[in-house]
């Protein structure tokens, strides 16, 4: 190809990825003449037309309608085309994968076409007939970027490291895009957490929450205070607009009510943030689990004596506390066929692999055996306020050790009963499950557990209803299970069993939580 022919392709490819592509003015008119609509063509997805009329925005049945005008779309050699933008972590590495994963599943040969630093696009080509069929276009930028195309219509999913702001909710349910958090609306396509990291040869191997929002907010400032050297404590963190920076505000300096403080080095990328925090024993960085690369990171404590340490599997159960899903969000409109597919993809057992394989946590279930669970039941004897009785103990540990525990957890915003988001997509996750018959002739025991905050028979009345309105949750989400063939039950134990100390916001958030055991 010719330096000029590849120029414009190019061109071409940035108007697409730029600007919508269908903006033009169309006629739709029945089949018998009756019925005539005049607008701007939003979207078509290869069956069905979003037109922009003077009665809104009008779905149509490509197959009772003829279409007349400047855009009306190539029926014969249609191209689906479907428009990416926000985080450029999810851009960068976890989309590209899953689209050449779905390729080499679905018999296509994959091409990427890059146009700038943020705009590229994968061309999707049927190997049989040689034929372009979609287009999956990107603007990786950061989160912030993602939901202003989204709200502009110039994307149809958003890649975000962070949940949906309320006031971006707002504007997306006046938009007509309807409520962005609701079911199919939004999901965790893997996880990721935020983790402090420091140089291998910095002697300090753990720190609170606490101690790390005071640290991030000016309030400790030499390494002395965290026990290690006499020394000033340099701060790396992401760039501010991203979705990860975001995240670690919500979920390390929001909770106590502090502000980061000046001088902080901000970096555009999480891996840049580990590679200079590697190079100075004296840095302390936050960034993600999955790009945490050589440098050491930190074990969260507290004054309890409890650590949790950031694994594939405490991120997985949310037992880490500082948890980071990855969400895709879509507005409520049709996608394309093979939009819909490779959606539906992302979901399977391939998929998961490949998320593995990108260094991020997936979402595929485990059960994890009582004697793979180290010392939780250890733990729960010691901790044990002076309403937990030997009684309850017993009856907990008698139920529980003959079952497994699932990755699969449940937790709830702060303040709220209401699921928070990684939650959220588990009900959805869980309810397929059983829907496929997974769990199919088995017993699977929804428990309840709560912080120490209160009396103990009222905080194991407050977990026994969570656990039941998660075991309602799910039921409800799974539309085509056949409720004989499963055992779902409930049971609760109330703040028996804490994952984290309750003298934080964060240990009080672990360690209320929907567990699942399976027998």
């Amino acid at each position: 190809m010719t330096g000029l022919g590849r120029a414009a392709i190019f061109a071409a490819l940035f108007l697409f990825c730029a600007v919508p592509v269908w903006a033009q003015d169309i006629t739709l008119t029945s089949r018998d003449g009756r019925v005539e609509l005049t607008g701007t063509l939003s979207g078509f997805d290869g069956e069905f037309y979003r037109l922009q009329t003077e009665y809104g925005e009008l779905t149509v049945d490509g197959s009772g309608v003829t279409c007349s005008g400047p855009g009306c779309p190539n029926l014969q050699d249609f191209v689906a085309e479907v428009h990416m933008s926000g985080s450029a972590t999810m851009g960068a590495v976890l989309m590209p994968a899953l689209i050449d994963a779905f390729g080499r599943r679905t018999g296509h040969t994959i091409t990427r076409e890059d146009i700038d630093a943020s705009h590229f696009v994968y061309l999707l080509t049927r190997q049989d007939t040689g034929k372009i069929v979609a287009r999956f276009g990107f603007r990786a930028t950061n989160t912030d970027e993602g939901f202003a195309d989204l709200l502009a219509d110039e994307a149809d999913i958003v890649m975000a490291l962070r949940e949906i702001r309320p006031e971006e909710r707002i504007n997306a349910r006046e938009a007509g895009m309807s409520d962005l958090t609701g079911i199919n609306r939004s999901r965790v396509l893997a996880l990721d957490a935020v983790v402090p990291v420091v140089a291998p040869a910095n002697p300090v191997k753990g720190i609170s929450p606490l101690q790390l929002a005071q640290v991030f907010a000016g309030r400790i400032t030499n390494w002395q205070d965290l026990g290690g050297p006499d020394a000033p404590i340099e701060l790396h963190l992401p760039d501010e607009g991203s979705g990860l920076s975001q995240a670690i505000f919500d979920q390390v300096m929001a909770p106590v009510q502090l502000s980061l403080t000046d001088g902080i080095k901000r970096h555009a990328l999480p891996s840049q943030i580990a590679d200079a925090v590697a190079r100075d024993p004296l840095s302390l960085g936050i960034t993600s689990y999955a790009e945490r690369r050589n440098t050491q990171v930190l074990t969260l404590g507290g004054t309890c004596g409890f650590a949790l340490d950031a694994a594939r599997r405490t991120i997985k159960t949310e037992d880490y506390p500082l948890t980071a899903p990855m969400f895709l969000y879509f507005p409520a409109r049709r996608l394309p066929l093979i939009a819909r597919e490779f959606l539906a993809f992302t979901r399977g057992p391939d998929a998961q692999n490949v998320i593995r394989r990108a260094g991020f946590v997936d979402q595929a279930p485990e059960e994890i055996k009582i004697e793979s669970q180290g010392n939780r039941f250890a733990n729960a004897i010691a901790s044990a306020g002076g309403e937990t009785s030997l009684e309850e103990l017993q009856r907990m540990t008698a139920t529980l050790s003959p079952m497994a525990r699932l990755t699969t957890s449940f937790r709830f915003e702060a303040g709220s009963i209401r699921l928070d988001a990684q939650s959220r997509s588990n009900v959805q996750q869980l309810a397929r499950a059983l829907e496929q018959g997974t769990y199919d002739a088995r017993q699977l025991r929804f428990v309840g557990f709560s912080d120490g905050q209160g009396a103990a028979k009222a905080n194991r009345d407050i977990a026994l209803r969570r656990a039941e309105a998660v075991r309602r949750a799910v039921i409800a989400a799974a539309v085509t299970v056949n409720l004989d063939r499963v055992d779902l039950t409930v049971d609760a134990y109330g703040e028996a069993m804490p994952m984290a100390c309750d003298d934080t916001a964060w240990g009080r958030q672990v360690n209320r939580r929907v567990e699942v055991w399976v027998r």
